[in-house]
């Protein structure tokens, strides 16, 4: 896993002066504490998921936390950041000034929710991430953020799966029948296999080729919860294991997302 850079040592210079015979020295004073640079290639290796928000007086921002099963999470590539677990995905660009990250206006998809506390979630997010915000890396895998007026915002790092994996995946679209079926498996009993095939996109994001037939898919796809009844079609990336698991596949699939789902009735 890529590290963070770490925060620097303070220079602690003792600063004793010289005083009149019968008075008391004056105190040994420190210099502030120098705050690293953020390193952008660094934060990219991450998904930053949202721990401890709270404001200038330690308060809980409870209206950042209602998302106790899936924390708001934050993603920084390419001079981006997506954040999602919000009601609407989000995202907006981002530059590294020295220990700030600034952000532009966060635009955002316009889908509605029925939880108005998980409605009300975008705008919170939204204007606590408006310009500059001071950056701070204490462990490799904490992000802490603190707003102008001292809301601070506390993210713990996952390594994402080109981290984990060592590289860039290959991205593949796959086609998931709405059904399972009992496939035979040297270790699991009365597995259930998904169904599972490839399709093709051209550059415009049309659908190309004739797919092929549905095939019992052995692995897992790291993300994706299957629902009984559900067909989706997944944008996945496919990593190369190395070395390779004794009971595991030479290919890790991760969940990039979901692109179609449909309810298929029986």
């Amino acid at each position: 896993m890529k590290r963070l850079l770490p925060l620097v040592l303070p220079l602690a210079l003792a600063a004793c002066s010289a005083s009149p015979q019968g008075e008391t020295p004056t105190q040994a004073t420190t210099a502030p504490t120098a705050t690293a640079a953020i390193d952008a290639k660094a934060l990219g290796a991450n998904h930053w998921k949202l721990a401890e928000a709270h404001d200038a007086q330690g308060r809980a921002l409870q209206a950042l936390l209602v998302r106790a099963d899936a924390r708001v999470q934050l993603d920084f590539t390419d001079g981006r950041v997506a954040v999602s677990n919000t009601c609407n995905r989000m995202g907006g660009g981002f530059a590294v000034e020295g220990n700030q990250l600034r952000f532009s206006r966060f635009a955002s998809t316009m889908m509605a929710c029925v939880d108005p506390k998980l409605a009300a979630l975008d705008q919170e997010v939204g204007k606590r991430f408006e310009g500059a915000l001071t950056a701070e890396t204490p462990h490799a895998a904490t992000l802490k953020l603190t707003t102008a007026t001292g809301d601070v915002l506390v993210f713990k790092g996952e390594p994402t799966a080109e981290t984990r994996y060592g590289g860039p995946g290959e991205k593949a679209f796959l086609e998931v029948a709405a059904e399972t079926k009992p496939c035979s498996h040297p270790l699991i009993p009365d597995k259930q296999c998904l169904q599972v095939r490839e399709l093709q996109y051209d550059d415009q994001g049309l659908k190309v080729g004739t797919p092929g037939e549905f095939q019992n898919f052995y692995a897992d796809i790291e993300g994706y919860k299957h629902e009984p009844g559900i067909r989706n079609v997944l944008r996945v990336k496919r990593f190369k294991r190395n070395p390779v698991p004794a009971d595991a596949s030479d290919t890790a699939y991760v969940l990039d997302m979901v692109v179609e789902s449909e309810n298929v009735k029986k």
